[in-house]
């Protein structure tokens, strides 16, 4: 994430939670006291969010000095130390509930995508995430899908073209909406992808024989169609020349990821890698 853009957010969260002051320290903490605090790790998971916390301490108070021992992307057991912070005490209590909201669910999310992608290493899937994330965090909820080994979906509304149900039907159909998705990227100049949902046979079929689309997605498939659509793709490949990415999406779980992957689809679509997620449990504790 932009260094600019994440100090934006930093100073939202400061603003949000401090307001006109920490009372609670200021009412029991001398002002040049100074102190340690560590990042203890209280679960296995996968670590996330170390770089932001760097950022998140340095807007704060560029005094203090951070001592770092684990890495974003570590795979991290219970008492694992992450890093220490030595500061004013009252920089340190202050920094200390944003510094682990950001932490924890990133490396929440770090570790769910993880989970998904380690049971489909060995297809040549891979999970991806979507745009179902926490408004305001969504590059960081982004990070961390790829800190735990999945990959990143479009960012947003601007980086790729992807045709859902919804605008086909306003469209009148995928024909419609594709060849107004194309002609749109030749008129204003946009090197995007074209991505389709399509949610049966014969669109799938309109699909093809329009050869607009870098990738089509399946939604709500089951596995057993999903082998058939892979193969009606894979066989329209040989007589194109060209690869279909393929794409299943819709309800998939971590208990039926693998069943899709095993189809032979490039990418499966997961939006629990970002709105179901449990936040990995960590402190961050005093050194005395």
């Amino acid at each position: 994430m932009d260094k600019q853009e994440l100090r934006k957010l930093i100073a939202i969260w400061f603003e949000e939670d401090i307001r006109d002051g920490d009372h609670t320290s200021l009412s029991c903490i001398p002002p040049t006291q100074m102190g340690c605090q560590q990042l203890i790790i209280k679960d296995t998971g996968v670590l996330a969010g170390v770089e932001v916390a760097k950022e998140i301490i340095d807007y704060f108070d560029p005094e203090c000095r951070f001592e770092q021992f684990l890495h974003d992307g570590d795979h991290v057991k219970p008492g694992d130390i992450a890093f220490k912070v030595y500061g004013k005490e009252l920089s340190l209590l202050q920094i200390e509930r944003t510094m682990l909201n950001v932490m924890q669910r990133m490396s929440g999310v770090a570790t769910t995508a993880n989970k998904y992608q380690s049971l489909i290493a060995d297809t040549g899937c891979h999970v991806l995430d979507t745009r179902k994330t926490t408004p305001g965090l969504r590059y960081l909820e982004k990070e961390a899908v790829a800190l735990g080994g999945g990959m990143n979906h479009r960012i947003g509304l601007f980086d790729m073209i992807l045709l859902k149900d919804n605008h086909v039907d306003f469209a009148g159909g995928i024909t419609n909406a594709l060849t107004r998705a194309r002609d749109y990227c030749k008129a204003k100049g946009k090197n995007l992808k074209i991505e389709i949902e399509v949610r049966n046979f014969d669109e799938i079929n309109e699909a093809l024989a329009t050869n607009i689309p870098d990738r089509i997605m399946l939604d709500n498939f089951t596995p057993e169609k999903t082998k058939e659509a892979v193969d009606v793709i894979r066989a329209w490949e040989r007589s194109a020349g060209r690869h279909m990415e393929i794409e299943s999406s819709g309800g998939i779980t971590i208990d039926t990821i693998r069943d899709y992957a095993l189809q032979g689809v490039d990418f499966v679509s997961v939006g629990a890698l970002t709105h179901s997620y449990k936040s990995l449990d960590m402190s961050f504790k005093a050194v005395k």
